[in-house]
């Protein structure tokens, strides 16, 4: 009940469109994916659109490499990848970067797209009073905002200066102007008690927040920090606080790991959701940066049809792992990658050597089955919402 309250505090229109485009259009589209899917079709349910490499913070295991070339994807671009994307009957976006803030035409991809729904991945520390307004005006977006730790960890982890007043700065300002606002967690070795107190979730609450999305920590990019990745104990210690924190806690509690019965899976192999880079390459996963074909080199639906790097991704992964292939045998990406004669999309020419060197990590798939608890939850997770996990 306390989360319908915080839904009824938000701005009628946002909760209008949110209901419309996101709920309904949002069921809708998940029904064509398993249409599609029942008939061997690859496009995707959800496409995740990275519309720049720049970014104002410097975060511990971002794979995003913010040094030059600096990337903008133009409106032109953005528009056609939305486009492509209703032809299949899908409604909904992420829009990512970087920090997608940065890009100056943002709000004009909101705009020209009413009848679409956009999540914002943003770290919020450009997050002001006119973006928020900017968005009430849209109706169409939820802002998705980064809160990775306390006002010490926050700074560590972000490479910024009281960074962790400004997040929280931007989620007041996101539910004061009524958008219908989440905030992200990267669950690491130091956050995670944070992260998995009942006190972090009411007090986002209180603050109005009406979901929080909850992911694991992948070390990854030029500063992976390995030492902050998840134990398999700590990982169960996230599952069975979502599982418990579901039935009990004023809030929606998200993750795109685990199924309804508990079984670990991969969003990328389910082919639920692929990545679109700032300069097109479409790749697995937006922390995979591999990629066989550029999306705007022809129609979307044959270039998804015809990838043989995504299919053969999807036939390897599922019956090599039901966690994240990245974190549990980054040698094998390389190998994969090389066999492919993949592009490197990462902006950093050692990329693939990295990945020969790495260490592996433990992932979701470490976990033992833990069945959802919730009616409710089961239901949501038959469904797209709990699929659409960007990161995940």
């Amino acid at each position: 009940m306390s989360v319908l309250k915080n839904f009824l505090k938000a701005d009628r229109r946002c909760r209008r469109i949110f209901l419309t485009n996101m709920v309904v259009k949002g069921a809708a589209g998940f029904v064509k994916f398993r249409k599609r899917r029942k008939q061997g079709l690859m496009f995707p349910a959800f496409q995740f659109i990275s519309i720049t490499n720049d970014c104002n913070l410097r975060c511990q295991g971002c794979w995003v490499e913010t040094g030059n070339p600096k990337i903008y994807m133009d409106l032109e671009k953005i528009d056609s990848v939305i486009e492509a994307g209703k032809r299949q009957g899908s409604y909904f976006f992420g829009i990512l970067g970087g920090e997608p803030l940065i890009h100056k035409d943002l709000n004009l991809i909101f705009k020209k797209h009413p009848d679409s729904y956009f999540q914002l991945f943003t770290n919020g520390t450009l997050f002001t009073r006119q973006v928020a307004e900017s968005l009430r005006k849209a109706g169409n977006v939820t802002p998705l905002i980064s809160l990775e730790g306390d006002e010490f960890v926050a700074d560590v982890r972000r490479g910024g200066h009281n960074v962790y007043n400004r997040t929280l700065d931007a989620v007041k300002t996101a539910t004061a102007a009524g958008l219908i606002t989440g905030v992200a967690i990267s669950v690491c070795k130091s956050n995670i008690d944070m992260a998995l107190s009942d006190d972090f979730v009411k007090m986002l609450h209180n603050l109005g927040v009406l979901y929080i999305w909850y992911y694991i920590y992948r070390p990854a990019g030029h500063n992976p920090n390995y030492e902050l990745a998840l134990s398999s104990e700590e990982i169960l210690r996230l599952r069975k606080f979502l599982v418990d924190g579901r039935t009990r806690l004023p809030m929606v509690l998200v993750d795109s790991y685990w199924r309804a019965n508990g079984e670990p899976f991969c969003p990328a192999a389910d082919g639920l959701s692929h990545h679109i880079n700032p300069s097109g390459n479409l790749e697995p996963c937006p922390v995979i940066q591999i990629a066989g074909e550029n999306f705007f080199n022809g129609e979307p639906a044959a270039i998804y049809e015809n990838s043989e790097l995504l299919r053969d991704f999807r036939r390897q992964i599922r019956s090599k792992t039901n966690g994240c292939v990245l974190m549990e045998d980054p040698a094998w990406v390389k190998d994969f990658a090389e066999k492919h004669n993949a592009l490197n999309t990462s902006n950093r020419p050692e990329y693939l050597e990295e990945l020969a060197s790495s260490p592996s990590v433990k992932s979701h798939g470490s976990c033992p089955v833990i069945p959802e608890k919730s009616l409710i939850y089961r239901m949501a997770k038959r469904t797209a919402f709990f699929g659409m996990g960007a990161y995940g």
